[in-house]
């Protein structure tokens, strides 16, 4: 019977979904109503960095279904578990980013940001980057760069430019027409795109000099991925609006859009409403996030990311189909030959058990992307079972 619901009643992304039937999930583990047990090597694509199941989520969510779900739009009553996970959050950025506004998504985070840069500055124009991907609603998909995903949804929103990466004499285009500049502070869907710190720091000083608003997505990036709790800490900088998803909920749906004060409250007048969603910050969403925000915060979770993700390079690299590894922390690109290969290697992993996926904009790489809480074993057992698919892919 679901089998056939999914294929008939539920509204596909692709005319190829992975379509493995999921019980439960448990650790690094998902399990099929048969016991079949599946590894969950990319997070569920960045939001399970803590692993599913985690003890101190579950209670979080379970505390706060007892107490009350949905009592009001956002931004109306005093509700605990929004005012916790602000808390938490604030405490663990540099004093510049106090005040956070929770919406339901990474994309609406972006929405929210676009509206931010333009209501803050009175300027329309938008920067973005080239192999950009920050959601897929119609003003984040304004601001990603794939043409190929766009092209069927034109006309998007106007004003808006691209510039690439690490290329110094870009940054001329950030003027003082610039509302704001959208980067992630690693491409994710371009395939693991890692800037120079030097570039970074004259992208900070040439938005300072021009009045120009920086945008940091850390959607996907964000919360432990990189070996740093926010990846921006990397880099000797603060944006002005950072933004947060996918992991930020432990699992539950959630975005939020953080920067200052006087900037976000511009959003609550002229006009009054700027911007507002019914659902923002649900309050089990907010308790999930606000107990996975005190694992980040009070355990040593991210400490041995980098650690991990070094050993994994160890493993792969040398391997006659591996042409490039990107990586920052648990983020990885792996790079082989063509989008065939790739296929292969990800549907012989599958076979095995082993979760990985690809990239929409970087077609001959795989992404991997394990949860922060894999053990060695685990790891073992994993890069056994790739390792293998790549050996038969040749």
């Amino acid at each position: 019977m679901s089998q056939v619901f999914f294929d008939l009643h539920l509204a596909q992304t692709t005319p190829y979904p992975l379509g493995i039937d999921i019980e439960r999930a448990d650790g690094i583990y998902l399990y099929g109503p048969n016991g079949e047990r599946y590894i969950d090597f990319v997070s569920g694509i960045g939001v399970n960095n803590l692993g599913h199941g985690q003890p101190e989520i579950l209670a979080a969510i379970h505390e706060q279904v007892d107490r009350h779900l949905h009592v009001m739009v956002y931004g109306e009553y005093i509700q605990r578990s929004q005012s916790l996970a602000a808390e938490i959050l604030v405490s663990m950025l540099p004093e510049q980013l106090d005040c956070c506004y929770f919406v339901n998504s990474g994309a609406e985070a972006i929405e929210a940001a676009m509206k931010l840069v333009k209501r803050v500055t009175g300027r329309t124009e938008i920067i973005a980057f080239q192999g950009a991907y920050h959601g897929n609603t119609h003003g984040a998909m304004s601001i990603s760069y794939n043409e190929k995903k766009k092209g069927a949804f034109r006309p998007l929103l106007p004003d808006i430019a691209f510039i690439r990466l690490n290329h110094w004499d870009d940054l001329s285009l950030i003027t003082t027409k610039t509302a704001g500049v959208f980067l992630e502070t690693i491409q994710g869907d371009a395939g693991i795109r890692i800037p120079n710190p030097l570039f970074l720091k004259a992208l900070r000083t040439r938005c300072t000099e021009q009045g120009a608003i920086l945008v940091l997505d850390e959607i996907q990036c964000g919360m432990g991925r990189t070996g740093k709790v926010f990846a921006f800490e990397h880099y000797g900088l603060v944006p002005d609006v950072l933004v947060l998803g996918k992991a930020l909920g432990g699992g539950m749906p959630i975005g939020c859009v953080v920067s200052n004060r006087e900037k976000i409250e511009q959003l609550s007048f002229d006009p009054i409403l700027g911007h507002i969603s019914t659902f923002a910050g649900h309050p089990v969403a907010a308790a999930a996030a606000a107990a996975a925000l005190r694992i980040y915060r009070d355990s040593d979770i991210v400490d041995s990311v980098e650690d991990k993700g070094a050993w994994i390079v160890s493993q792969l690299k040398g391997h006659p189909l591996v042409k490039e590894i990107r990586r920052k922390g648990f983020y990885f690109a792996i790079d082989l030959e063509s989008d065939q290969v790739v296929q292969q290697v990800v549907e012989k992993c599958l076979s095995k058990g082993l979760i990985t996926f690809w990239f929409l904009s970087c077609p001959w790489s795989f992404r991997i992307a394990p949860p922060l809480t894999i053990q060695q074993q685990e790891m073992e057992e994993c890069l056994n079972i790739l390792k293998w698919a790549l050996d038969q892919s040749c």
